[in-house]
């Protein structure tokens, strides 16, 4: 197989994911299971000024997509960020990039195909978790065996049941909230918003440990990236979807958000059943429960969905790389990089399995990871372009198609934003540990790249 980065988007892997392909990935990966369950967390460190800790965390994200967006249009491939640093910056950066970001979504996965099963069980009590987990991962792995296009419809459809369940939770709070409909026809307003200690209950400090948080929720837009190398129009395609995933998003995410925050004093969201479910009992509708788990078991599937892809095509970059092995490379008749695809979903089971034996080490440690993962990722994309930059010159930029808005100033804004970030989770308990286990992720990284290069040399791909 060819390793040349003059061919940005492999031969094997085929240009069939659309418009609405990308626009539902990029949605089905940032929303998932917190946003129903997890998001008195956030809530509960900030008040309702949890919602200025969206919009600063969006506007972040949409600056990290928009430095990616800028390579992505620019050399759209599957390898995404990897191969951008790999080519950018040095076969170590695009090393460890690839690797964190692969082993990021063995995380995600994991825990999606954990409670997948906690979720069956709401109906079949009786069945172990294990067993509706191994059905799920199956018929995940098969679907992503098929063809790219099979994963872009499943998960077109996922994202279109929690966009569905989030729109509907928005506009059935907004109508209790301005006429009272299922509250015995008093309208509850908007004074919850400022009651209970005001808008800012626990002060600056508070606003800023949501947004550590708030962050974490944003994890999954850069599936954008990875996805550039299977679309059909990706020069015309992957500005569109950069530009309006991050809006969509902000407006769901600040959406719901702000309707909980109206309903429900925000120190009580901690301690009563999902806000969702609430709003639908209100309005009259029984079955919320049952609505709920159907929403949060399509989340849940969804990520995994998208987790396994995501996997399957990193791997197969970084075979390209020559930073994996060359069997990762290998691609079906049905334009799929099996191997790595198979691989990501084996590896996915044995974290379940650990999981079960050892939920309280192994989970924590590997969750962890996931945590602190990302940051790396933003951080290193946004490197990454700043050297992208330097290496085409000031001639190539003023020919790119698409621009990073600001830079070089935005560029080192996000950069010293993450880095807070980062200060931040060390004053946080059950952020801390991550911190310990990221760098001990890095160190690791670091150590296989010095044994690889020690043994092979310099990886390279290319003529420039």
């Amino acid at each position: 197989m060819s390793t040349t980065a003059a061919d940005p988007a492999p031969a094997g892997l085929r240009r069939s994911l659309r418009n609405r392909h990308i626009q539902m990935i990029a949605l089905g990966g940032a929303i998932g299971t917190g946003l129903f369950y997890g998001s008195a967390e956030s809530i509960g460190q900030a008040g309702p000024a949890i919602l200025l800790c969206y919009i600063v965390g969006g506007a972040i994200i949409f600056l990290v997509m928009r430095a990616l967006g800028e390579m992505s249009v620019d050399t759209p491939t599957s390898g995404a960020f990897s191969f951008y640093a790999y080519k950018n910056w040095s076969p170590r950066a695009g090393f460890i990039s690839g690797w964190n970001y692969w082993f990021n979504y063995i995380a995600v996965s994991m825990a999606e195909l954990t409670v997948v099963g906690k979720y069956i069980q709401f109906w079949l009590p009786g069945v172990p978790q294990w067993v509706t987990a191994a059905v799920c991962l199956v018929a995940i792995t098969a679907i992503n065996l098929i063809s790219v296009k099979a994963y872009g419809e499943s998960e077109f459809w996922f994202a279109i049941v929690k966009v569905v369940a989030i729109i509907a939770m928005i506009v059935l709070g907004l109508v209790i909230i301005l006429t009272g409909f299922g509250n015995g026809g008093h309208p509850i307003g908007f004074s919850n918003l400022w009651k209970n200690g005001g808008f800012f209950p626990m002060g600056v400090t508070g606003m800023l440990m949501g947004l550590v948080v708030v962050m974490f929720s944003f994890g999954g837009v850069e599936l954008i990236g990875i996805a550039a190398g299977e679309t059909d129009d990706p020069k015309k395609t992957i500005p569109k979807a950069i530009t309006q995933v991050v809006y969509r998003i902000l407006i769901f995410y600040v959406g719901a958000v702000f309707v909980m925050l109206c309903l429900f004093p925000w120190n009580e969201l901690g301690t009563s059943e999902s806000p969702f479910v609430v709003i639908f009992h209100k309005i009259g509708i029984g079955s919320a429960a049952t609505i709920l788990n159907i929403v949060v078991l399509t989340a849940a599937i969804s990520a995994y969905n998208s987790g396994l892809y995501s996997n399957g095509r990193m791997l197969y970059s970084l075979a390209r790389q020559r930073n994996a092995p060359a069997v990762l490379g290998r691609v079906n008749r049905f334009g799929s990089p099996y191997v790595g695809v198979l691989v990501s979903s084996c590896v996915t089971a044995i974290a379940v399995v650990l999981t079960y034996l050892f939920p309280d080490t192994v989970f924590l440690y590997v969750i962890s990871i996931a945590l602190i993962a990302g940051i790396i990722n933003w951080t290193m994309i946004v490197i990454t372009d700043i050297k992208f930059r330097k290496r085409i010159g000031p001639e190539g930029v003023r020919k790119l198609a698409f621009r990073m808005p600001g830079h070089p100033v935005t560029s080192y804004v996000v950069i010293a934003f993450l880095a807070m970030v980062v200060v931040l989770m060390g004053f946080m308990p059950n952020y801390r540990i991550s911190l310990i286990v990221g760098a001990v992720w890095l160190a690791v990284l670091w150590f296989f790249d010095w044994l690889l290069t020690r043994r092979h040399g310099v990886r390279h791909i290319s003529a420039e």
